[in-house]
């Protein structure tokens, strides 16, 4: 299943709804699995990005429509990158050729 890195900065109004921050964190797990994904790993981050989750999800379009609609609720906005575990990146690897 492909794996997304999703970095989350809260919005003005998400910061001033901190205090329900967790309740969103778990109202995103739930949502996940219902799109048969889950959160593998969540960080609170210091730096220039407040969160960082590793999320699993069927597929890119999955992914796309949850960043819109985690957008759309107006407490976060995210940077989604597509991360290839150690295998995949073995096997894109021995599949690049090399111009000579």
């Amino acid at each position: 299943m492909p794996t997304y890195i999703v970095l989350f900065n809260y919005t003005e109004q998400g910061i001033r709804a901190i205090d329900r921050a967790a309740g969103r964190l778990d109202g995103l797990k739930k949502r996940l699995a219902e799109l048969g994904g889950a959160v593998e790993a969540f960080y609170l981050t210091m730096g220039p990005y407040d969160t960082v989750a590793v999320l699993t999800l069927p597929d890119d379009a999955t992914m796309a429509a949850l960043a819109l609609s985690l957008g759309a609720s107006g407490n976060v906005r995210t940077v989604t990158m597509r991360a290839f575990p150690e295998p995949e990146y073995r096997e894109i690897l021995r599949s690049v050729k090399v111009a000579t």
